[in-house]
C-alpha cells in the first residue's frame, strides 16, 4: 500500500470515528442518571463532591481518585460536570478490546476537565474521547493498545502534555477541533498515525517525539493555521505529512525546526 493511500485512510478511519463519537456518545451519556453522587462524599467546606475507588461505567464529577485498578468490560469512566477533575493515582483503567466500541474516559461537552497520572488507559477504542468539550487537560498517563489513544471531536482549547501514547492504530486524532496545544509527549509504535488532524485549526504541536507510525504527523486538507514546530518525528514511514504534499502556504500551516527525513512536501524537516 503506498503511502498517499495510507494517508487517506487515517483521514477516513477519524472521519468515520468523529462521526460515530457525535451520534452515539452523547445518547449514552444522557441515558445515565447522575450517579456519582452514590460513591462521593461532600467536604463541608466546599460543595465540589469527591469520589474515591469509581466503578467501571460510573458519571463521575468533582475530584475523583482512583485506588485501585479498574478492568471494564464496557466503558470506564464518564465525566458528568464541568470542573471535574480525575486523578489515575498510579492505577489503570482496561477495556475489553481496541476493537470494542468502549471508551477509557469520556469528557462530553464539558467545560475545565483535567484528566492525570502516573496511570494507565488500555484496550479501548478511544482512551480519552472528548466530544465538545472545552479547556480540557490530559498529562502524564500511558496510553497504550487503543484504536484511538486521544480522540477530539468539536473541542476547543485542549492540552495534551507528557503523556506516552503507544501500540495504538492512531495516537492522537482531532476532528472539527481548535485550539490544541500537543506538547513534549512521547508517541511511538502507533501503526497509522501518530498526530492526526482533520478539519481542524489553531493548534500547537511542539517538542513531541514521534516515531514507528506510517505517518507521523498528518495534516488533511482542510486543516489551517497549525504550528508543528520542534518536534523530533524519525522513522516514520512518512514523518510529516501536510494533507500528501499540499503547499503549506495553501492550507496556511507552519512547519519550523521539526527534526526529521521524510516530509511530503518537501522541505518541512530540519536543515532541509
Amino acid at each position: 500500500m503506498n503511502r498517499t493511500r495510507m494517508s487517506y485512510m487515517v483521514a477516513t478511519i477519524v472521519s468515520f470515528a468523529a462521526l460515530g463519537a457525535l451520534t452515539m456518545q452523547p445518547t449514552l451519556v444522557m441515558a445515565l442518571p447522575q450517579q456519582f453522587t452514590n460513591t462521593a462524599s461532600t467536604d463541608p467546606t466546599t460543595t465540589t463532591p469527591t469520589t474515591t475507588n469509581p466503578a467501571c461505567g460510573q458519571v463521575v464529577a468533582g475530584n475523583v481518585t482512583l485506588t485501585s485498578n479498574l478492568n471494564c468490560g464496557g466503558d470506564g469512566l464518564i465525566v458528568g460536570a464541568d470542573h471535574t477533575r480525575i486523578n489515575l493515582n498510579g492505577y489503570s483503567i482496561d477495556g475489553p478490546g481496541k476493537d470494542s466500541s468502549k471508551v477509557g474516559i469520556m469528557i462530553p461537552a464539558t467545560d475545565d476537565v483535567e484528566i492525570v497520572g502516573p496511570g494507565a488507559l488500555r484496550n479501548f477504542q478511544a482512551g480519552v474521547l472528548m466530544t465538545g468539550a472545552h479547556h480540557v487537560k490530559v498529562s502524564t498517563l500511558i496510553a497504550e493498545d487503543n484504536q484511538i489513544a486521544m480522540f477530539m471531536t468539536g473541542t476547543r482549547d485542549t492540552t495534551l502534555s507528557e503523556n506516552i501514547m503507544k501500540r495504538n492504530t492512531i495516537a492522537m486524532a482531532a476532528h472539527s477541533a481548535s485550539g490544541i496545544d500537543v506538547e513534549s509527549n512521547l508517541l511511538t509504535g502507533n501503526a497509522l498515525a501518530g498526530v492526526t488532524l482533520v478539519n481542524s485549526f489553531g493548534s500547537n504541536i511542539a517538542t513531541n517525539i514521534i516515531q514507528g507510525a506510517t505517518n507521523g504527523i498528518f495534516i488533511d486538507p482542510q486543516s489551517h493555521d497549525n504550528a508543528i514546530n520542534s518536534n523530533t518525528a524519525l522513522k516514520n514511514v512518512q514523518d510529516i505529512n501536510n494533507a500528501n504534499g499540499l503547499p503549506t502556504n495553501i492550507n496556511h500551516n507552519d512547519f519550523a525546526d521539526n527534526n526529521c527525513q521524510t516530509a511530503t512536501p518537501s522541505g518541512m524537516c530540519k536543515g532541509t
